[in-house]
């Protein structure tokens, strides 16, 4: 009998899912519903930002990802153990489920269109509006708002940026030779940073638009800018699941899961229905890298199921973080793991694995070349 497997969510986790899916269990029907028209590579979405003619490099067709699986343009509405219902009010009907929404981010981290046409066109004009502006400054100090500053000094070495924190230091727990050449990185390219501290009052004019103004920091210095970005505030896309039919969400509004990354539900675990990435409770921090390390174990313990087996694949975050962090495509600071434990990388390894191409050679590999 053709059993049915539908993934709520097509970001890095989703997209891993369904593609390994087809490969692994071809006897299962593979339905994905995401309402984007194409897989958003959000890595990539800086760099886009500045070079747009670059950006086309982000987006890649969901019709491309499957071979004989189906991509449903819509969104949860709910999902219980048995099936998903969509925001059109259809119902679609599930042996597995896949929950792989992820979370939400300010713009232009990710963009706000689930359209690429107007996805590409709201970053042609957030560039124009870049491009117009001298002086830069971004709230967030955190990945996102370093990455945007790297990408925006490396494109306009003469543009002045200023990050605003509150955070006492830059990426707390992180290696401090990591965290010290980050600060000579980001020194050499003359980037401002301005930690443990706030702006009184939010900029007058909107996020990517250009326009002078000046603000003023708790601490009480003056910020004079002409355009300003938010570079923090990640929200769970977990709102679909409020009703508790399927699970009861934490108070951070993720899913409880267990070691199978199988969910659980109030009256105990639901062995048919998983989650991955960003939406999960698992202990460690929210990145693509870890969402598609989560696909791999439901891919392989759907597999099992599947094929009659019980499902035996578990996941043990990390005791430590990793990350991979360009400033640029010449540059950036990572921290990795090894069998003794995390250790730092050179800038030239951060490039050649991540800042030189921003995974684009990975997904052209798996959806084909972009348009």
């Amino acid at each position: 009998m053709r059993r049915t497997v539908v993934i709520v969510g097509g970001g890095y986790g989703g997209a891993a899912v369904a593609k390994a899916l087809e490969s692994e269990a071809p006897e299962a029907e593979v339905i994905l519903v995401d309402p984007r028209d194409a897989f958003v590579n959000a890595a990539a979405s800086l760099r886009a930002l500045t070079r747009p003619e670059w950006a086309n490099n982000m987006f890649f067709p969901y019709e491309t990802l499957l071979g004989r699986g189906t991509h449903l343009r819509d969104r949860a509405a709910s999902v219980d153990s048995r099936g998903v219902t969509l925001a059109s009010g259809d119902r679609v009907e599930a042996d597995y489920v896949v929950l792989a929404t992820g979370s939400g981010y300010a713009y232009p981290a990710k963009p706000v269109s689930e359209s690429t046409a107007e996805a590409l066109d709201d970053l042609r004009r957030t560039h124009k509006e870049l491009r117009s502006s001298e002086r830069v400054l971004i709230l967030g100090a955190g990945p996102v708002g370093l990455e945007l500053a790297g990408e925006i000094k490396e494109e306009w070495p003469h543009k002045h940026v200023t990050l605003v924190a509150p955070a006492d230091e830059l990426l707390p727990g992180f290696a401090p030779e990591m965290v010290a050449d980050l600060r000579t990185q980001l020194d050499a390219l003359g980037v401002e940073i301005r930690l443990a501290t706030t702006l009184r009052a939010t900029p007058p004019t909107e996020p990517g638009r250009s326009g002078a103004f000046t603000v003023t920091t708790t601490d009480g210095a003056e910020i004079v800018a002409d355009i300003w970005f938010q570079a923090h505030g990640a929200t769970i896309n977990s709102a679909y699941l409020a009703d508790g039919k399927l699970t009861e969400l934490t108070p951070q509004g993720r899913v409880p899961v267990t070691e199978l990354l199988a969910v659980v539900g109030r009256d105990g675990v639901h062995d048919n229905v998983y989650a991955v990435g960003d939406i999960t409770d698992v202990a460690e921090a929210k990145m693509a890298g870890y969402a598609m390390q989560h696909a791999e174990i439901v891919v392989r313990n759907i597999t099992a199921q599947l094929n009659g087996e019980a499902p035996s694949a578990t996941y043990q975050p990390l005791p430590y973080p990793m990350i991979l962090l360009p400033l640029g495509s010449s540059g950036g600071v990572g921290q990795l793991p090894s069998p003794q434990g995390p250790f730092v990388t050179p800038a030239e390894t951060v490039v050649e694995y991540k800042g030189a191409d921003l995974f684009t050679g990975r997904f052209i590999g798996q959806f084909g070349p972009t348009a």
